[in-house]
């Protein structure tokens, strides 16, 4: 095991070593702490997993069974949670497959529902399947408001029309941890009002304690509902293709409907490397959880030395810090200003909705070194 996944050092020694998105889209002089991408050492059952299969010239299409299997065995030992093994289908990435299970359950045009602010690629999902975004606001403390989303399920669905909603559960980007009672009251107002609930759940295995993760399809009234979730963001794999759809005991039909096209998506080497991560990363993610844990403490001091306006609660879960800039009066993209004058890529607020205005997103998946460089970037771009 690494005896420290987050990899140590300055931006230069990270950027030598990285041909990612991440490291390549912003000019070298711009310290990248944007996209949801980690710069972590590999997991070594996945580099094992991988790189044997490969030696060994196993490079053909994926055979999904033992990866089901593995998640499977990580849900009963970490949520005791007990997916039925057989109903799980396999898709390419959990955008896509969501997306795609979004166009069964709605109609064309039809309305889905995003809790704001959300996930930027879930909007960008939406308008590609032709559907309509409808975005209910979270309440100011970043949670679920269950009044609020009574009134977006009820205008929804008002005259028969078929809805969907999108549950982020941990939320990206506010960090936030739905509890049982929450979720079970989200079921509660689906059940009423006739909306299909689609759960991404890709950051649950990054919940900080005191937090608990719950998965959806465990809560009462959560049976016609549909869950998608990887190793992806946990273990650093989103160029390894491969994710997981677990379906609610009313919902296998639908997922049966999905067409073979997305249900034979996923890579191989995905499938491979994302089973080693679920059957023998464990010890690997245990001591990252504690260096991410150290790391958005950590950001809080810094913020609070120089940059004491920024509003910032310590995330319950995921890498990500979602920084609430307004007071410093930089308009409603501060993401903007600090990549003109600090030379700091974070990702855009407005990106996520509406609520995102005068917000940014960072990313604490890095050295210490990267994360103090970045904030005190930021705040030299303002004096």
């Amino acid at each position: 095991m690494a005896d420290h996944p987050l990899l140590a050092g300055s931006a230069e020694d990270l950027r030598r070593c990285h041909t990612s998105l991440k490291w390549r889209l912003y000019p070298a002089d711009v310290l990248p702490v944007w996209v949801a991408e980690m710069d972590a050492a590999p997991c070594p059952a996945v580099v094992d997993a991988v790189t044997g299969a490969v030696r060994r010239g196993d490079t053909g299409y994926a055979w999904p069974g033992p990866y089901a299997a593995a998640f499977a065995r990580f849900a009963r030992d970490e949520w005791g949670w007990e997916p039925d093994v057989a109903a799980l289908a396999v898709v390419r990435d959990v955008v896509g497959g969501l997306a795609e299970l979004l166009r069964l359950l709605t109609e064309d045009g039809g309305p889905v529902l995003l809790s704001t602010p959300g996930y930027d690629a879930f909007f960008g999902a939406v308008e590609a399947i032709d559907r309509t975004v409808v975005e209910v606001p979270l309440a100011g403390s970043g949670r679920l408001d269950l009044d609020v989303l009574a009134d977006a399920f009820r205008c929804a669905t008002a005259g028969g029309r078929r809805a969907a909603y999108v549950l982020c559960n941990p939320h990206n980007p506010t960090g936030t941890v739905p509890t049982p009672r929450e979720l079970a009251g989200v079921a509660a107002l689906a059940r009423a009002h006739g909306v299909r609930v689609v759960s991404d759940e890709i950051h649950a295995p990054l919940v900080h304690a005191p937090a608990t993760f719950t998965p959806y399809l465990t809560v009462p009234g959560s049976e016609d509902a549909l869950t998608v979730t990887s190793a992806s963001k946990a273990w650093n794999l989103a160029g390894l293709k491969a994710a997981i759809v677990a379906p609610g005991a009313d919902a296998v039909d639908d997922l049966r409907r999905l067409h073979v096209w997305h249900t034979h998506s996923a890579t191989h080497l995905g499938v491979l490397a994302q089973t080693a991560a679920y059957d023998a990363g464990r010890g690997w993610l245990g001591q990252l959880r504690r260096e991410l844990d150290a790391n958005r403490r950590l950001l809080g001091r810094l913020l609070q030395e120089h940059l004491p306006a920024v509003r910032y609660r310590l995330p319950e879960a995921t890498y990500l810090a979602w920084l609430d800039c307004r007071p410093l009066g930089l308009g409603d993209d501060p993401a903007a200003v600090f990549l003109e004058r600090g030379r700091v890529a974070l990702s855009p607020g407005p990106r996520y909705g509406a609520a995102g205005a005068g917000h940014a997103r960072l990313n604490l998946a890095t050295s210490p070194e990267v994360l103090s460089q970045a904030v005190l970037r930021m705040a030299n771009s303002l004096a």
